[in-house]
């Protein structure tokens, strides 16, 4: 048979019916079962005369069934055959032998190709999902860093205005205090201070770093010892101030001008 798409296909059907009046079927038709296959064959044709070859061949074949059983009753009626049909069933539909393995190759191929398509949609519902939601994430997190960026910036410019307004009531006090702060804060993160005797030339090193690991220590092994007094190996140091007493500045003074003297008896 030939479908609507110009393929040449092979079925197999059997038509079952049975006698609805059996004096139409007496004296109505001379030969009344050939009557039956000819309309069986006719329909058949018809019906897969509108109908592509895929359709016929797999989705459509319970439907071409139904449909020619449909039309065949319409002829036999019409005939007035007193013949009722029972059901129509498609029992085999393949193309012709000649071009089976090319159509093999053409079904396998349409195979792999819903096969791909349904592996990139289970991607895609895979991935999608995902990248929806780090774009939200993301999203999210801007917003946020947008909020904290505002908030920071309002709160700095709030801090300024209620500097400014301290520093516009007192300049020199307020100028101090912020000169103290700062210096505080760059101190607080280094172990090592080297202190200017107001220009001398002579620099005090203050080991910051070794008072602490002594006073450190001190503090550990206090514990321990109890009430007893401490060895002087690990008793805490002095506080040491920054600035430099006097009586240090005198006796630097003092031994810079004995070294001068001393130099010029050599070169004398």
């Amino acid at each position: 048979m030939l479908t609507d798409d110009e393929n040449i296909i092979n079925i197999q059907f059997a038509v079952q019916w049975f006698l609805n009046d059996p004096v139409e079927y007496v004296f109505n038709n001379r030969h009344p079962d050939d009557a039956v296959m000819q309309v069986a064959e006719t329909a058949i044709r018809e019906i897969v005369g509108k109908n592509k070859m895929d359709f016929v061949l797999y989705e459509g074949r319970e439907q071409v069934a139904v449909n020619a059983a449909k039309l065949m009753q319409e002829i036999l009626d019409r005939y007035k055959t007193g013949i009722l049909i029972s059901k129509v069933t498609m029992q085999n539909a393949q193309p012709p032998e000649q071009v089976q393995a090319a159509f093999d190759d053409a079904v396998k191929a349409s195979q792999d190709r819903e096969r791909q398509k349904n592996e990139g949609q289970a991607y895609a519902n895979d991935v999608i999902p995902k990248a929806r939601g780090t774009s939200a994430r993301l999203l999210e997190e801007a917003e946020g860093y947008k909020k904290r960026v505002i908030a920071t910036s309002e709160g700095d410019a709030s801090r300024f205005r209620q500097i400014y307004t301290e520093y516009a009531k007192a300049p020199e006090v307020t100028r101090s205090r912020m000169y103290l702060d700062t210096m505080q804060q760059v101190y607080s993160s280094t172990s090592k201070v080297l202190v200017d005797a107001k220009g001398q030339g002579n620099l005090l090193y203050l080991p910051l770093d070794k008072l602490l690991q002594a006073s450190g220590a001190a503090a550990a092994a206090a514990p321990a010892a109890g009430n007893q007094e401490l060895p002087a190996a690990v008793r805490p140091a002095p506080v040491v101030s920054n600035e430099v007493p006097p009586q240090v500045v005198e006796k630097n003074e003092a031994r810079s001008r004995e070294t001068l003297r001393q130099r010029d008896r050599e070169s004398r």
